[in-house]
């Protein structure tokens, strides 16, 4: 019997979203679709800004929503980037973060982000003096970053800030796998310029919906103000975003298992003869392999139904990026990969 065919190759959230969020479905009424929200005549844009505020512990209008993660990062450039101006974004780093200045007429400035032994790592040294040199208009941070799947730890995150405390700091946390409001107070109150983003796609499994959200330093009312929709969002959607942030028990059971899980590529994949995988704190794994077996092993694994991410980027061109799947998903590429070798 065939198996199923296994998409792993753009980091969707496979185990689903929570039960909670096939009860909207279920359950949502005409009205829901027919007609605009009036959160309005409570004082409030949204349902679900209003939620995120209350959760936060900060005032709406500090929260702005967007159609996921990417439609909020294209706000924030086409808000603040003009002709010539830099953008500093990291090299090992998802394509399109620099496609997006050139499309406001702006000038990438990369950084690098340093390889170690089993993992890669923010260089604070190279950015505070790449900054010094470039003086760049606006910076993008991506932590968990796509596709290396290292963190920037919190003591340098606070350093540089402070070092770069004039300038607007795009903090993308699309991969952030700890719960919804951890880190955020800590880092938006104590820094009027930084943005922080997030999304329901990756850790709520609500990729298709297209929900993310932005929380704002207290300098980002020109934000606030250029990503206003004074008709409202899509009211099926904010429940959708409200009843997964009502299922906290259901996320963090599959946080813990693709935690299991990155443990079992490390150990497995790991002991392969050439293979290199570097520790993730994302839902997904990325593996350097030999140049040599790319396009074979691609090919058997497609004749298995698998389909992964194989790199073909400038400075990543004998990598793989793997989604974690469920469990089951996970054992049946760890072992189709072993038979490879066999």
């Amino acid at each position: 019997m065939q198996k199923q065919i296994l998409f792993l190759d753009r980091n969707e959230n496979n185990y689903g979203p929570a039960p909670k969020c096939y009860e909207v479905l279920k359950s949502a009424d005409l009205t829901k679709m027919s007609w605009y929200t009036r959160a309005f005549t409570k004082g409030t844009k949204s349902i679900l800004s209003k939620r995120l505020a209350d959760d936060f512990g900060i005032t709406e209008d500090r929260i702005v929503l967007g159609y996921g993660a990417e439609d909020l990062l294209k706000q924030a450039i086409q808000c603040y980037l003009k002709k010539d101006d830099k953008l500093m974004v990291p090299t090992y780093s998802w394509w399109y973060y620099k496609k997006m200045a050139d499309e406001v007429g702006g000038i990438n400035v990369e950084y690098s982000l340093k390889k170690g032994t089993d993992s890669f790592y923010y260089d604070l040294e190279n950015m505070m003096n790449l900054y010094k040199a470039e003086k760049p208009n606006m910076i993008f941070i991506s932590s968990p970053n796509n596709p290396t799947g290292n963190s920037i730890d919190k003591n340098d995150l606070i350093k540089f800030l402070d070092f770069v405390k004039d300038t607007i700091v795009v903090l993308d946390e699309a991969y952030f796998y700890n719960g919804i409001t951890e880190n955020v107070n800590d880092f938006i109150n104590s820094y009027p310029n930084l943005l922080m983003i997030r999304t329901f796609s990756k850790y709520y499994a609500l990729a298709g919906t297209r929900i993310g959200f932005a929380v704002l330093g207290k300098n980002h009312q020109q934000l606030t103000k250029f990503t206003n929709r004074y008709l409202g969002y899509n009211r099926i959607s904010e429940m959708l975003a409200i009843a997964a942030l009502d299922s906290p028990d259901y996320y963090s059971d599959i946080a813990q298992k693709m935690k299991a899980d990155r443990q079992i590529y490390y150990s497995r994949l790991g002991q392969i003869p050439g293979f290199t995988v570097f520790h993730s704190n994302a839902n997904f794994i990325l593996v350097e392999i030999s140049p040599s077996i790319k396009n074979e092993l691609n090919k058997f694994l497609i004749e298995k139904g698998i389909h992964l991410k194989f790199m073909d980027e400038e400075l990543l061109n004998s990598h793989i990026r793997i989604s974690l799947g469920t469990q089951e998903q996970n054992l049946r590429v760890v072992e189709a990969i072993e038979e490879f070798f066999k």
